[in-house]
């Protein structure tokens, strides 16, 4: 509960509505006053994210070490012990993304100088690749392209793509798709390094990979639901369950991910890569087992079905999440600029 002195005015600032004690009993706003310090203000976001009366490190202990219990607690009605799953969920996506970045750009400096060498050498080379080819028959240039591939992506330059579209038989030239695409892929490596081209693809795949979950998030409830009863189950509760199973995932990623990093900021020696290499196998193993005991304890099947079932559903999400982050991995590439 937030420690401001309480207004003298009895009078809500919200609502307008009598308020005699320090909460207003028609609109449920605090009667404190509406000027506060930078400290007030930082305890009160830390405090809104906690939800107040210490339901953080419940909620954190109970997601990592105990599948489903959150879930059942919430959707039998405790709302204010725990953090709600939204909340928790997007305050763990944040805080996990912020600092995989924060460390990747401190551990990643950019050389600028090597960078503008190469890019000088590299347009040298385009620049007489392309003078040698002006000299030539453009027929023969079509020629050595593989024109019978649908997604040819080793051509040289934007040059030599519209001189396909605009030189070669109809038959031989590129769909509109595919031109569009090896434009943009030979625009990227024309004004990136490969240096450059890796940097910002990592930095728009993390800060863009939250959107890709939180759009993949209703679809694995909508597997969930499939696969169960839908007298007994709503769609929300998969989705209570699927908000659980993702804050989870992203908190164990943020948790190794920290080791990781403090481990490698160490000296270098046999007993520290033997614990590294432990502590990764444990996470890896547990967020990888994690699933099926949730499932079964939540859905509250016998452990041959529920076996089965979670099997087959982490199989199937498995083989979704690489094709999605497969199709925007290359989405992030073909649109670097």
């Amino acid at each position: 509960m937030s420690k401001s002195k309480i207004r003298n005015d009895k009078t809500c600032l919200n609502c307008r509505y009598v308020v005699e004690n320090r909460f207003c009993p028609n609109c449920g706003q605090e009667n404190t006053d509406t000027r506060k310090t930078f400290h007030h203000l930082f305890i009160h976001f830390f405090e809104d994210l906690t939800h107040y009366e210490n339901a953080f490190w419940p909620t954190i202990k109970n997601l990592i070490f105990k599948p489903a219990a959150l879930t059942k607690e919430y959707l039998s009605g405790k709302r204010l012990t725990y953090l709600a799953p939204v909340r928790l969920y997007i305050f763990i996506s944040f805080i996990t993304f912020l600092i995989i970045a924060l460390f990747s750009s401190q551990n990643e400096p950019l050389n600028y100088a090597s960078k503008k060498e190469t890019k000088i050498s590299t347009k040298n080379k385009n620049f007489q690749s392309h003078s040698h080819k002006k000299d030539s028959n453009p027929s023969q240039q079509i020629d050595t392209v593989d024109l019978e591939k649908n997604f040819n992506f080793g051509y040289e330059s934007v040059e030599q793509l519209d001189s396909i579209q605009k030189n070669a038989p109809k038959s031989e030239k590129l769909s509109d798709l595919n031109y569009w695409i090896n434009k943009r892929i030979q625009l990227t490596k024309e004004h990136n390094t490969n240096k450059e081209i890796i940097e910002k693809f990592i930095n728009s795949y993390t800060h863009n990979l939250p959107k890709v979950l939180f759009v993949l998030m209703p679809i694995f409830a909508f597997l969930l639901w499939l696969f169960h009863s839908k007298k007994r189950w709503y769609y929300f509760d998969h989705g209570i369950f699927t908000l659980h199973y993702f804050s989870f995932l992203l908190l164990l990623l943020l948790i190794l991910f920290l080791i990781n990093t403090a481990i490698n900021s160490l000296i270098e020696s046999s007993l520290l890569s033997f614990f590294q290499v432990i502590i990764n196998f444990i996470g890896i193993g547990w967020m990888l087992y994690y699933f099926y005991p949730a499932h079964h304890r939540f859905y509250g099947e016998t452990r041959w079905i529920s076996f089965l079932k979670s099997s087959l559903l982490f199989f199937i999400n498995f083989v979704l999440i690489l094709i999605i982050l497969s199709i925007f991995a290359i989405y992030t590439f073909i649109n670097l600029h």
